[in-house]
């Protein structure tokens, strides 16, 4: 079993700034591309930044340029740095992780995991 932990949600103004984090554990064999999602009351959830392992990129246009999405690799921790925060980035944020878990006789599957969820409000 692999388990995602995210923290570093909140309430804030407009123009402020918050981190997130999303660390996983458990029985990880590998994790490809890390993402976070978001999901705003009434819309359906949207990639906001995905992470290869490699460390390549890719943003949705709505934030590029005020997000930054990173990753420690030695940590299973994927963080999202967002700056110049708008309203419309309110919404509970997803950590996304497809990890590849050993089985018990050695053989490699891949399971696509989720975090619980951390609340992004931000004021205007």
């Amino acid at each position: 079993q692999v388990q995602l932990v995210e923290s570093g949600g909140g309430l804030v103004q407009a123009g402020g700034s918050l981190r997130l984090s999303c660390a996983a554990s458990g029985s990880i064999f590998s994790i490809n591309a890390m993402g976070w999602y978001r999901q705003a009351p009434g819309k359906q959830r949207e990639l906001v930044a995905a992470i290869t392992s490699g460390g390549s990129t890719n943003y949705a246009d709505s934030v590029k340029g005020r997000f930054t999405i990173s990753r420690d690799n030695a940590k299973n921790t994927v963080y999202l740095q967002m700056n110049s925060l708008k309203h419309e980035d309110t919404a509970v944020y997803y950590c996304n992780a497809p990890t590849v878990v050993a089985g018990t006789f050695g053989e490699l599957n891949e399971y696509d995991y989720w975090g619980q969820g951390t609340q992004v409000t931000v004021s205007s």
